[in-house]
């Protein structure tokens, strides 16, 4: 706030002096608006790219007891150590050691 001076008007008569909002008024646009949408729009563009590119795999889900045989569930493990890893419990390179050869 600021302190208007006293002054004469044009036809003789004294205004006297007052206080004043001298802050100006923000006018909102849409030019305003823009940034924010913006950004929004922004923040979920990447949300989109996190929550696409979590972690799945082209990798099939396999177990143990879908196979009869170690020797079967070797071959899968071999074809793919990373794909199949939950295939070696233990990490010593031999798939479903409990089944049967």
């Amino acid at each position: 706030m600021g302190y208007r001076r006293g002054y004469y008007k044009k036809d003789g008569t004294y205004v006297q002096g007052h206080y004043v909002n001298s802050r100006k008024k923000l006018k909102y646009s849409m030019k305003n608006k823009k940034g924010g949408c913006l950004s929004l729009i922004l923040w979920l563009f990447i949300l989109s790219i996190n929550i696409s590119c979590s972690d799945e795999s082209d990798c099939i889900s396999k177990k143990c007891s879908d196979f009869s045989t170690q020797s079967e569930a070797q071959a899968v493990f071999n074809s793919d150590n990373s794909c199949y890893e939950n295939l070696d419990a233990d990490n010593d390179g031999i798939a479903c050691e409990n089944l049967p050869n």
